[in-house]
């Protein structure tokens, strides 16, 4: 039994290793990409493609906090943080979320400047140059794709670059029609479209995070129905002091004061036993479960969730 213990977590380590260095060779990948799109703006004086080639700095800058937090939150809990540092993770969603909504906001600013007063692009630079930027923004994104899943961090570096390979297409049909139709104008529309983007993820990744940082409840749990669910378990004749919230996307807790019957110390760990039951159905597997004896006036248990002294 030691032995497969030992074999499994070997293999846990193996695998966050290798997650690691995907987002590491992301990163060197983006840094190249920048300076290519950066040098290719320049050339053809396209916006869009100096907008696209911002977003991926900024990408880069998002893997590497993306790291970070990784690394952080993979510390073990001490006498500092009892809880642990999962949290680090949330945070480095936050920071590259609101990145995310700085560049947006910029690129809104720039394109607007662009509409207003138009410049001549060259189309062929444009397309070539987005070209490349896409394909590496598909490889990029696919090297983060299954870790975005259950990081909520790793998700918002993954944003960045679907925002970026659809930002690419833009460029590369604003080169188009520049090239065709010397439609100029294509170039900030392109760039307004990428904005749209990466202003609509950054809200809602920060509103995300933000709710798990703050304690809010998870999204598909209303409190209320779970206290009532919690009230029609056998031996509980009420249920208060509720409080539902995440440490981090994966861990949901709860804390409560069940009222049980009657001072029944067997009944107790039998209604503890079926409330826990009830949690884990929700998803909730850790639970602070305070116990107390007695019966009360029909109808305060439905759905009651505010303490009561």
């Amino acid at each position: 039994m030691g032995h497969t213990h030992h074999h499994g977590h070997g293999h846990a380590v193996d695998h966050t290793e290798q997650s690691d260095a995907r987002l590491i060779v992301a990163v060197w990948v983006n840094g190249g990409l920048t300076v290519a799109q950066v040098i290719g703006g320049l050339l053809s004086g396209s916006l869009s493609l100096l907008a696209d080639a911002l977003h991926n700095l900024s990408d880069a800058g998002a893997l590497l906090i993306a790291i970070v937090a990784r690394r952080i939150g993979r510390r073990p809990a001490d006498h500092l943080q009892t809880f642990g540092y999962r949290r680090a993770e949330l945070v480095g969603a936050v920071i590259n979320a609101t990145t995310l909504s700085v560049v947006g906001l910029y690129l809104l600013y720039e394109a607007v400047l662009r509409l207003v007063h138009p410049t001549p692009v060259l189309g062929w630079t444009v397309i070539i140059v987005a070209g490349v930027a896409l394909l590496v923004d598909l490889a990029t994104a696919a090297l983060t794709y299954r870790m975005s899943k259950g990081s909520l961090n790793v998700r918002a570096a993954f944003v960045h670059h679907v925002t970026d390979a659809l930002g690419s297409v833009a460029v590369i049909v604003a080169g188009v029609l520049v090239v065709r139709y010397d439609l100029y104008v294509a170039d900030a529309v392109a760039t307004l479209l990428i904005a749209a983007y990466a202003l609509y993820h950054g809200v809602v990744i920060t509103r995300e995070a933000s709710r798990i940082l703050t304690l809010g409840a998870p999204l598909d749990i209303h409190v209320p129905a779970l206290a009532e669910a919690l009230c029609n378990v056998e031996g509980v004749a009420d249920v208060h002091h509720v409080h539902v919230w995440e440490l981090d996307e994966s861990q949901r807790s709860f804390e409560g004061h069940i009222v049980v019957e009657r001072e029944d110390v067997q009944l107790a760990e039998r209604v503890k036993a079926l409330v826990r039951e009830v949690l884990q159905s929700h998803g909730i597997a850790h639970a602070t479960l305070e116990c107390e004896f007695g019966t009360v006036p029909e109808g305060c248990c439905e759905g009651e969730i505010v303490a009561r002294h």
